[in-house]
């Protein structure tokens, strides 16, 4: 039985960077990124499926959806719908070196402004079964504390208790407000466990932490936070890192 487990989530901000014609495809170097972290698991927010303009407007656009494209060799990946925009959609993605048992996806969109939603992996790790769940919260604070909730109704209705789950993903959080109504669900920061605050946001400049990885039957061995120009310069987050242990 493997002892150890690597999570990371990172939001990509949909595999571009900048404004106007300073505007860049970072999705090719977020592929090299996915694979140093070297996770067993990867929560991804903002994933594109595809995008008519930004795929005419930017060379060397991937012809892979970015989940596939970004999976290391050998990995298995599993996207599925957030947002459906004029030109394209984005969701969440879940790249993993186990294999897939099962997976869905529910909408926690909270009002009409904002399109969001969580996606649920279930991965076998040497036989033994692991549930992931991907999310990416509002920005709206009211909101959040709804789909926290939310959460929590989908946990106790998809996920077998005393089986180890992993929430992971974009909280928008800040403050880690919502760190007591996840514990209630059962659910641990990793953070938090390990006594510090990682910070990933704003990834030139990291101020708060936006970005968390939550467990249930699994020990917390370390959470890093990757850093360095090239890391600052993919996406507005930095990624974060939990080694976990069954």
């Amino acid at each position: 039985m493997t002892r150890s487990l690597r999570v990371a989530t990172y939001n990509i901000h949909k595999g571009v960077q900048g404004l106007g014609p300073g505007r860049r495809l970072e999705i090719h170097n977020l592929q090299l990124a996915v694979e140093q972290i070297d996770a067993d698991v990867v929560c991804l927010q903002e994933v594109r499926r595809f995008h008519q303009r930004e795929a005419r407007r930017l060379p060397r656009w991937p012809a892979l959806p970015q989940a596939d494209y970004l999976a290391p060799d050998g990995y298995h990946a599993v996207y599925r719908t957030n947002a459906v925009t004029r030109h394209g959609e984005h969701g969440n993605a879940l790249l993993t070196r186990w294999p897939v048992r099962a997976f869905g996806h529910e909408d926690m969109s909270d009002h009409r402004f904002e399109q969001r939603g969580l996606l649920h992996v279930e991965v076998e790790v040497e036989g033994v079964p692991l549930h992931v769940i991907v999310v990416h919260l509002g920005l709206i604070a009211a909101s959040r504390r709804r789909q926290v909730a939310q959460l929590g109704r989908f946990i106790e209705r998809e996920v077998p208790a005393g089986v180890p789950l992993v929430v992971a993903g974009d909280f928008n959080d800040w403050g880690a407000k919502l760190q007591a109504p996840m514990e209630a669900l059962g659910l641990a920061d990793c953070g938090a466990q390990m006594g510090r605050r990682p910070l990933t946001f704003p990834a030139r400049l990291p101020l708060a932490q936006l970005d968390f990885v939550y467990s249930r039957g699994l020990h917390v061995v370390e959470v890093t936070v990757p850093h360095g120009p090239v890391w600052r310069r993919m996406s507005d987050h930095l990624p974060l890192i939990a080694d976990l242990r069954f």
